[in-house]
């Protein structure tokens, strides 16, 4: 098990390995495939964190989860149902997520596994995916939900999921871990709200880059958000700490600002 962080140091942009200890093996290359360790270390408090990628797309899924499915008394899907979140809805951890100013609305987090596609690929089966996915992260996919259905000839998943900011995910992405057995906490406030198991997922983290990439090619740092379980809720006070929590990667921390 690796986990691989991006950073800011001295105005510099940079990567590397983080061990339990808070140190940073500094590496140069490229992440997905050549990346080398320079010899030189840093303490993770003499850093700023990056999101740990920067993804072409993020592939946000709806109803994949059992739970979830049952709670809303909807069918579960014959295939993954998914949307695609703006680049530019991404920030970092730790960071600031302010509600838009154009947006009067109710805002919720989702916390969610998200997959790091290592190579690119293209139709491939779902016993090919976990030679092309490089790890696994933590993301909050925050919504508008009161965008969603305000026009009500045309459900605006994207536009609801796409401002700056609704994007937050990592801190970091982790290499050779079976996810199917990990667990996603979401902390409101220092109030447990979701707590579900990744085995319940629909559709399998290797069942979604197979299908997915049936659909469009995923080049390295694409980021699939696996969808969420029961507990999603709104974040109503005037600053929110949000924590999303998977064991064995780590702790995605954020502050979002009405």
């Amino acid at each position: 098990m690796t986990n691989w962080v991006r950073f800011r140091h001295h105005d510099h942009m940079c990567f590397g390995t983080l061990a339990d200890d808070g140190e940073i093996a500094v590496h140069n290359g490229d992440m997905f495939g050549g990346a080398k360790p320079t010899g030189q270390y840093l303490k993770l408090s003499d850093v700023t964190l990056l999101a740990p990628c920067a993804p072409s797309k993020m592939i946000a899924l709806w109803n994949n989860f059992h739970a979830l499915a049952a709670k809303l008394n909807v069918p579960e899907p014959k295939e993954p149902l998914y949307l695609l979140k703006s680049p530019s809805s991404i920030t970092a951890p730790g960071a600031v997520v302010r509600k838009p100013v154009s947006y009067e609305g109710k805002t919720t987090y989702e916390g969610e596994l998200g997959i790091v596609i290592g190579k690119t690929c293209s139709n491939i089966s779902p016993d090919q995916a976990d030679a092309v996915i490089f790890g696994y992260t933590c993301v909050n996919d925050i919504t508008a939900s009161d965008v969603l259905n305000r026009d009500s000839t045309f459900p605006q998943w994207a536009r609801a999921k796409s401002f700056d900011g609704f994007g937050p995910f990592g801190p970091v992405i982790t290499t050779g871990i079976d996810p199917a057995t990990l667990h996603i906490r979401t902390i409101l406030n220092g109030e447990e709200r979701q707590n579900y198991p990744i085995s319940d997922m629909i559709f399998s983290a290797q069942r979604l880059v197979s299908a997915i990439s049936h659909d469009m090619t995923l080049v390295p740092g694409d980021l699939i958000c696996c969808g969420t379980s029961v507990g999603v809720g709104v974040m109503k006070e005037p600053v929110n700490t949000v924590t999303i929590a998977i064991d064995g990667i780590g702790e995605l921390h954020n502050e979002f600002h009405q």
